[in-house]
This record gives C-alpha cells, sequence and structure tokens, in this order.
C-alpha cells in the first residue's frame, strides 16, 4: 500500500505509483490521475483575507516540486494525522486522515463561525482493487458515510445537535483503473472501505476531543 511521510508543515502520501484519484482537493479536485496526495499545515496568520489562496498553494506546491499532486489545506498539526489499513476479501484499504474539529456543523444547519477560527477533516484513501470510475464514485459515498460515522459517534456536542463533519471537509479516494464497478455496503470493498476511514477518522476525532478541548488555535 502507500507510504506516509511526514516533514511539518506537509503529510505526503505516496501511492506507488499514478493512479485515478477523486477529489474536491483545493489542487487538482475532480477524477485525475496523480501518484501522490498531500497535506499542508497552515494557521489563520497564513491565510488573511485578501490571500489569493489557491495562487498562494500552487505557488507551496511549485517549491516543492508537486504540482501534480492532489492536495489538501489543513489546519490540524499534521504530527496528529491518524492511519488504519484494512484487508477484506484480498481487497486492501488505507486511509490517513487529519482531524480538525474547532468548525464542526451539523449537516442541514449552519452555525456562525464569522471572526473565528476553522479546523477541517482531510482524509485520502488508496485501495488496492482497479474500479470503474461509477465504482470509484460509489466508494467515495462509502467513505464520506463511514467519515460522518465516526465523527458522530466522536459526540460533539452544537447547539442544534451532534456534530456530523465540519463546513469545509475534503476527502480524495485513489485506485487503480480496472473493471470493478461497484462498491457498495454488500461488498468488500465497501467494507474494507468504511473500516478503514471510519477507524482513522474515529481516532483523530477523540484525539482532537481529549486534547484541544475547542480549542480553535488549534484545530
Amino acid at each position: 500500500m502507500g507510504r506516509v511521510t511526514l516533514e511539518r508543515p506537509w503529510i505526503e502520501f505516496d501511492l506507488g505509483k499514478n493512479m485515478q484519484v477523486l477529489s474536491w482537493a483545493v489542487n487538482r479536485p475532480g477524477f485525475v490521475t496523480a501518484r501522490r496526495i498531500l497535506w499542508r499545515e497552515v494557521r489563520n496568520r497564513d491565510l488573511p483575507p485578501e490571500l489569493e489562496v489557491e495562487e498562494w498553494f500552487s505557488s507551496e506546491l511549485s517549491a516543492r516540486g508537486s504540482q501534480e499532486s492532489v492536495a489538501f489545506l489543513t489546519s490540524r498539526d499534521v504530527r496528529h494525522y491518524c492511519e488504519a489499513r484494512v484487508e477484506v476479501g484480498g481487497i486492501c484499504a488505507h486511509a490517513v486522515a487529519t482531524v480538525g474539529l474547532s468548525n464542526a456543523e451539523r449537516v442541514g444547519s449552519r452555525v456562525d463561525y464569522s471572526g473565528r477560527n476553522w479546523g477541517t477533516i482531510n482524509v485520502a484513501l488508496h485501495l488496492s482493487e482497479g474500479m470503474t470510475q461509477p465504482g470509484l464514485i460509489e466508494a467515495m459515498s462509502i467513505a464520506v458515510q463511514a467519515r460522518t460515522a465516526a465523527v458522530m459517534e466522536a459526540a460533539i456536542a452544537l447547539p442544534i445537535g451532534v456534530a456530523t463533519g465540519t463546513g469545509t471537509d475534503c476527502l480524495a479516494i485513489a485506485a487503480p483503473a480496472g473493471a470493478t464497478p461497484y462498491a457498495g455496503l454488500h461488498t468488500a470493498i465497501g467494507e474494507a472501505v468504511g473500516k478503514a476511514v471510519y477507524q482513522a477518522v474515529h481516532r483523530g476525532a477523540l484525539d482532537w476531543k481529549s486534547t484541544n478541548s475547542r480549542r480553535a488555535d488549534h484545530a
């Protein structure tokens, strides 16, 4: 599976070879071909309101020769990243997550975070199974479901109920191109995806909850 390297403020998840990646990441969203998924740790002072964030981030990636990577921004201390590796029926899933919850939200509602700090949940998942694009989209839906379940079970209380995520979550899923068209909950792929993402995000959420107590400067 992939190899994770921590060089703060960066995390690099090397997938081992070029493969299809689906995400809504800041850098190279959508369906793309990439070998690496990156996280860049930032603080509020790094991103003043007048900054063109995408232009700044592109410059940061260019400086390390990583323009072709799928890349996230996170305010979570990247030293707190969590990994989970799962194998089900010969299918391997490797999830890497950074979990900050200072701007936690409950789906279907919005908290007013104006003038406050931000957190985010960023998850990257590497699958060993060769997938079609529709299959990868279904796998993404399982990964998002697992992330939501993990956050809910961490029991982050909001005035309108238990948090289901944050306002700035992002997820990237990578797999070789292949013929497998399905990844639902009744499949080995779906089980592997769900278990790996759930474990990584739940561990990260509990770590954030125990060490930060919603201190936004460490989200």
